[in-house]
């Protein structure tokens, strides 16, 4: 099963506050630890929103949000893409998140949906197509 694992933004991330060199390196052996154990696809900071943009979709009419935007909490600051055998092994995992610079106030875990989660909706000429495409992106 994957998982993305999100950490939700915080005033200090949104305002720029980089993290301290010792959080840094905890962070750094926290994913160490993650790819020895096989579970780490993937993983990312996230420049705060005020280098960002939204787009919002109303009907076919696109509009454009410039960040920043309002509600830190409400924001990811990082994200790291894990498989592992079940939600609770996640969870286990993300309780070991270091925490030094007390900056992570929450991060939340979803499953991420496999072409078999969609029944026979996923056609198989569709999951060929899919596959295809993974394959072209390097999954």
């Amino acid at each position: 099963m994957k998982f993305m694992v999100m950490i939700r933004a915080t005033e200090d991330m949104e305002n720029g506050v980089m993290p301290s060199a010792q959080a840094l390196t905890e962070m750094t052996d926290f994913n160490e630890k993650l790819v020895k154990a096989g579970i780490m696809i993937g993983g990312d900071g996230l420049h705060p929103s005020s280098n960002g943009a939204r787009v919002t979709f109303d009907g076919t009419k696109t509009t454009v949000i410039d960040g920043p935007f309002a509600e830190a909490k409400e924001l990811i600051a990082g994200y790291w893409i894990w498989e592992v055998g079940s939600l609770q092994e996640a969870i286990e995992w993300v309780k070991q998140v270091p925490n030094t610079d007390g900056g992570h106030g929450e991060i939340e875990i979803r499953q991420i949906f496999e072409a078999e989660d969609f029944g026979d909706e996923f056609t198989p000429e569709a999951r060929a197509k899919d596959a295809a495409l993974r394959a072209r992106a390097g999954e």
